[in-house]
């Protein structure tokens, strides 16, 4: 009778497993082949070689991109090479990329950055908030940004228990920011683990000084994140549920969700067209290449746009959508009046002129 029970749990958990691999694999598109959509006066970008995962651009035309992520699962064509935050001025004819040099006392080294996002105090100062994975800790690090020296000024560290495994953040105020958690555990083989068991374990985060809370829960894996332009709403993608929340911000910085727009496809990093207010999404296609990459079968590229966000019908349409043969791995898109910046995970970024 023992022997009859062991084998019936394995029986009933082998295929537990079995239901839940299949269901993870149709949740990461596995078998999706993408229609090629592609944009005109296009050139990849010189210099950036080894990823350029977030981009987030000022109301001045100054693109900041991080470079360089070293992430679990994730391909990493250069093992050796720390990462970097890159800046380009979309207000020149032929923008280029140039990297920042950072202060002394930043340790470089380590320098691991993830998601980004700007804030522009009173006095018009810019401040860069970056994701930084050293050591495969998560922190969020401020920089106050030099224009004419185009450089960076390390001011803090900031870390926190709730601050684990973050991914990206957007900054609403003076060390005032959202912050999304994509895995609940922090080791690679338990983070795959929880997404195949599909288990809702990852939330939004918000902080300041004086309080951090968790104000979102109930997501697969909590991804990209950005602010409508008026603040008001706050968007997160959930990249293995393949859609996006649409969240309402209260004065006491809860969020209350209002609706979610599905997307069938695995929605990355997100930003905001600050032209008409339209979220422009950075999306994976098919995940199954990502985690398990073959350069002659690469990841492909999707980039999305989603009108009338707040409607009870948004309008979905597919901006750029490539097999990787010219872009793998899209993570994010940024517009600046008819200019495009598509970035990507660990591979190249693109520039064009729509």
């Amino acid at each position: 009778m023992g022997k009859l029970v062991v084998l019936t749990v394995l029986g009933a958990s082998l295929a537990l497993i079995g239901e839940r691999l299949l269901a993870f694999r149709e949740r990461i598109n596995a078998t999706r082949e993408l229609e090629p959509v592609e944009l005109q006066n296009c050139h990849l970008i010189e210099g950036l070689e080894n990823g350029s995962e977030d981009i987030d651009i000022l109301p001045s035309g100054l693109a900041f991109i991080s470079n360089g992520l070293k992430y679990p699962g994730m391909p990493d064509l250069a093992p050796d090479a720390s990462g970097k935050i890159y800046l380009m001025d979309l207000n020149e004819q032929n923008p280029r990329a140039q990297a920042l040099k950072i202060s002394d006392g930043f340790d470089e080294k380590f320098f691991n950055p993830h998601g980004i996002s700007t804030f522009i105090d009173k006095d018009h100062t810019v401040y860069l908030y970056v994701v930084n994975h050293p050591h495969m800790k998560s922190t969020v690090e401020i920089f106050k940004f030099e224009e004419q020296q185009r450089s960076l000024i390390h001011l803090k560290t900031i870390k926190h228990e709730l601050l684990q495994s973050v991914n990206d953040i957007v900054v609403l105020g003076p060390e005032q920011f959202y912050a999304t958690r994509d895995h609940y555990f922090t080791t690679y083989f338990l983070a795959l683990l929880e997404m195949i068991l599909d288990l809702h374990w990852t939330h939004v985060i918000f902080y300041s000084p004086k309080e951090v809370k968790v104000v979102a829960k109930g997501f697969n894996s909590a991804n990209g994140i950005t602010a409508s332009l008026d603040h008001k709403y706050i968007y997160v993608a959930d990249v293995t549920d393949k859609n996006i929340h649409i969240l309402e911000k209260h004065d006491n910085w809860d969020l209350t969700q209002l609706k979610v727009i599905q997307l069938g496809t695995l929605v990355d990093n997100l930003t905001v067209d600050p032209d008409n207010g339209d979220i422009l999404a950075g999306c994976h296609p098919n995940a199954m290449k990502l985690l398990n990459y073959n350069p002659e079968d690469p990841p492909g590229s999707e980039v999305l746009r989603i009108q009338n966000v707040l409607s009870d019908q948004p309008r979905v349409s597919t901006i750029y959508a490539n097999n990787g043969s010219v872009l793998q791995g899209t993570s994010v898109a940024s517009v600046y009046h008819g200019k495009i910046l598509i970035g990507t995970v660990f591979h190249k970024a693109l520039y064009c002129v729509l």
